[in-house]
C-alpha cells in the first residue's frame, strides 16, 4: 500500500523553506563576501571598539534599569483586574507599532535641554541629548514591551493557589512574591530580558534622533554606508552581528542551564 502524499504538508514545508531562505540568504551572503582581512582591520579600529562597547553596555543598562519597574507592572497586570487595564496593555505595546524615528522625536520632546526632565538632568551635570543616558532611554522605550509581555505570561502561568496557600500559612505578600511567584515565573522573565536586550541592541531610529554622538554601532554602520558605501560599512556590520550572536547564544545557554537546574 502506497502512502498518500500529504499535499498541504508539502506546501507548508515549501513556504517555510522560502521564508527561512529569505532570512538566512542576506546574512550568509554578507558573511561570504566580507574578507577576514577587512574584518580584522575593522576590529582594530578604536572607534569601532568604542562603538560596540557603548552599544552593548547601554542596551544592558536599559534592560536592567527599566526592569526594576517593568517586572512589578507585569505582575500587577497579570494578577489584578482594574479599570482601564486593557487601555494600559494597549499603551505598553505602542512602542512596537509606531515608527521609531517618531518615537525618538516624541522622547526628545520630554528630555531635551529646555524641558522639565532636561533641566533636572542639567542640574545634575549631564544631558540626555548626545549622551549615553539618552541612548539608554531610547533603547528602553522601544524594547520594554518585550519584557513586560513575557513577564505577564510568566506570572499568569504561576498557579495562584500556591500563593494563597503560602499566605494562609503566614507568609507575607513580599515573601510569597520573591520565594514563590518570581522563581516560578523566572524562565519567562529571563526570556523577556534577553529579548529586550536584543531589541535595544539593534535600535537605530529612536537613538539617532536623540544621540547621534556618541555613536552606537547601528548609527556608525549607517554613517559609513551613507558616506562611503556598502563595502566600507559591511565589515563593521559583520563584526557587530557576530559579537551579538555570540552573546545571544551564551545567554541562551545560561538560560537553558538555569532551566535544567530548576528541573
Amino acid at each position: 500500500m502506497t502512502k498518500r502524499v500529504d499535499t498541504i504538508s508539502l506546501v507548508f514545508i515549501f513556504l517555510a523553506g522560502l521564508l527561512l531562505l529569505f532570512i538566512i540568504a542576506p546574512l550568509v551572503g554578507m558573511f561570504i563576501t566580507t574578507t577576514p582581512l577587512s574584518l580584522f582591520d575593522a576590529a582594530k579600529e578604536t572607534d569601532v571598539q568604542k562603538s560596540i562597547w557603548l552599544t552593548i553596555s547601554t542596551s544592558i543598562a536599559a534592560t536592567l534599569i527599566f526592569s526594576i519597574a517593568a517586572i512589578p507592572l507585569a505582575y500587577l497586570l497579570a494578577r489584578k483586574n482594574f479599570f482601564l487595564k486593557k487601555l494600559i496593555l494597549g499603551i505598553i505595546n505602542l512602542p512596537v507599532i509606531i515608527p521609531h524615528s517618531a518615537a525618538g522625536i516624541a522622547l526628545l520632546g520630554i528630555i531635551s535641554r529646555d524641558t522639565f526632565l532636561g533641566k533636572i538632568a542639567d542640574s545634575l551635570g549631564f544631558s540626555f541629548v548626545n549622551n549615553p543616558a539618552g541612548i539608554i532611554v531610547a533603547m528602553a522605550f522601544v524594547s520594554i514591551p518585550y519584557l513586560i509581555n513575557a513577564a505577564i505570561d510568566g506570572f499568569i502561568n504561576v498557579p495562584e493557589r500556591l500563593e494563597k496557600v503560602a499566605l494562609t500559612l503566614g507568609a507575607s505578600k513580599t515573601k510569597v512574591f520573591f520565594s514563590i511567584t518570581l522563581p516560578l515565573a523566572w524562565r519567562s522573565i529571563l526570556t523577556g530580558l534577553i529579548m529586550m536586550w536584543g531589541r535595544g541592541l539593534s535600535e537605530f531610529g529612536a537613538v539617532i534622533i536623540i544621540a547621534y554622538h556618541p555613536m552606537i554601532t547601528p548609527v556608525m554602520i549607517f554613517e559609513r554606508f551613507n558616506s562611503y558605501g556598502l563595502q566600507y560599512a559591511k565589515p563593521v556590520t559583520v563584526l557587530f552581528i557576530s559579537i551579538c550572536l555570540l552573546i545571544f547564544i551564551a545567554m541562551k545557554l545560561i538560560s537553558r542551564k538555569t532551566r535544567n537546574v530548576e528541573a
